[in-house]
């Protein structure tokens, strides 16, 4: 039988490997239209700020470590434009050779990932206005952070956005973000985004938040963004309004996609069309929590899914039991964890709800006054089932989110939350945790 991958990252490996390990005599093909490899690309940011020494150290396998030691016909700088599912022929373009191909497949997974969202602002191909998702985005941003750059603007408040304003700090440039909503990280409730604003403050960010950008300024390198209210001087800009499923080159082909163009996949990774299969940031994510479709794309979501895919094109039948929400990210010195939904995605699913928000430390109140934490936990108002909670602190927020997801996962009630034993020392907690402290208060 022969496989055919679309997308060598995270999904898209993950599943080649399975493959791989699960079955014998079948050929593998890849098609990576860049030239990297299972990458991490949540390491960019901190490459670009020094916290990571190479690029090198970001890459999990090359192409020819799957060629020789895997068996896999991984391509690179191969480029799909079109699918014939009828056929089973997918095309496109070998930017390495300059001429077309063409590949027949058995089964076909696509797992082309997400590409970054770039508005046609005008003056948006001026020099110093960049993206971040490859290996290649990085190395173009560290070209352009010279010393002569002294005033870096960020357009966009959620993950690639904080993590790029804490790093670009560090390199002693001077950050604004501008941001068109009203709070930085959306998914975090306006109450828990407050402390967030605040370590961005202390750490010399400025923000621009209810602000919508209008444009660039500069003849050949950006000088200037403009918004709806004001003009900011700019030397580097990055952008980081968001990501969109890479799946336009599925047109006509009659593949079922989501309200955003993500991929609509079953719990085996199926798509709407029999022998092809869909896996991480081009695809839908099944919310436990929200008990639909969701579109969450980070790369734990990504390998789990490549994972089941690989195993279920080789008739290992596994299947996807979902997400529940749960990231976590550093800002400074804070931690920023959630799980679960926010009260604004329950009352957009007409969810009745609950909060109770608390603040607490992270160990025995007597042994260590610091490493205060705010946590603030979502419960259903009549079955009083755990839906939600978001952690904001200096030290044992991921312990607390990591208990809380596992929660959501069994559908727990705040009352169960209670009941759980979980460790203790001074060091390390209180009597109660914080989370239970949380669960005791609600009514």
């Amino acid at each position: 039988m022969k496989f055919v991958i679309i997308g060598g990252d995270a999904a898209g490996m993950s599943a080649a490997m399975q493959i791989v390990r699960n079955s014998e005599g079948n050929e593998i093909v890849t098609l990576e239209r860049g030239e990297i490899y299972s990458y991490g690309q949540c390491g960019l940011p901190y490459l670009i700020g020094g916290e990571v020494e190479s690029s090198d150290d970001l890459i999990a396998r090359d192409p020819e470590t799957f060629r020789s030691k895997h068996g896999i016909d991984a391509r690179v700088l191969h480029e799909v434009t079109k699918v014939d599912c009828e056929k089973k022929v997918v095309y496109g373009y070998d930017h390495g050779k300059k001429e077309d191909f063409e590949e027949r497949y058995d089964r076909l997974l696509i797992a082309t990932g997400a590409d970054p969202i770039l508005p046609p602002w005008e003056g948006s191909n001026l020099k110093g206005i960049r993206s971040l998702k490859t290996i290649p985005d990085a190395e173009l941003i560290m070209e352009d952070l010279n010393d002569e750059v002294n005033e870096a603007v960020i357009i966009g408040g959620g993950y690639i956005g904080l993590e790029m304003a804490e790093n670009l700090v560090h390199l002693g440039k001077n950050v604004t973000i501008i941001d068109r909503g009203s709070q930085l990280a959306k998914i975090f409730d306006e109450d828990m985004a407050g402390f967030i604003h605040e370590e961005a403050k202390r750490n010399g960010v400025k923000l621009a938040l209810g602000e919508s950008v209008e444009g660039f300024e500069g003849s050949d390198k950006v000088e200037g963004v403009v918004t709806d209210k004001t003009r900011y001087s700019a030397d580097h800009v990055l952008l980081a309004v968001g990501v969109s499923p890479n799946t336009s080159f599925l047109e006509g082909t009659g593949i079922y996609k989501s309200y955003n163009d993500a991929i609509q996949v079953n719990g085996f990774m199926e798509t709407s069309i029999m022998d092809i299969y869909a896996a991480g940031d081009c695809a839908t994510q099944y919310h436990r929590v929200k008990e639909r479709h969701d579109y969450i794309p980070l790369g734990t979501h990504a390998n789990k899914q490549g994972q089941v895919a690989g195993l279920n094109m080789v008739n290992e039948h596994r299947s996807f039991h979902g997400v529940v929400g749960t990231s976590i990210l550093k800002f400074f010195d804070l931690t920023l964890g959630r799980t679960g939904i926010s009260a604004k995605e329950a009352e957009q699913d007409h969810i009745p709800y609950r909060t109770v928000t608390i603040e607490s430390t992270h160990a025995a109140g007597y042994y260590s006054k610091e490493g205060k934490m705010n946590l603030k936990l979502l419960y259903h108002e009549k079955t009083r089932e755990l839906l939600g909670g978001q952690i904001i602190g200096k030290e044992g927020v991921d312990k607390r989110i990591d208990v809380l997801a596992t929660a959501l996962y069994h559908h727990m009630t705040v009352d169960q939350l209670v009941e759980l034993d979980l460790s203790y020392a001074p060091p390390y907690n209180s009597v109660w945790d914080p989370i239970q402290q949380a669960a005791r208060k609600a009514k």
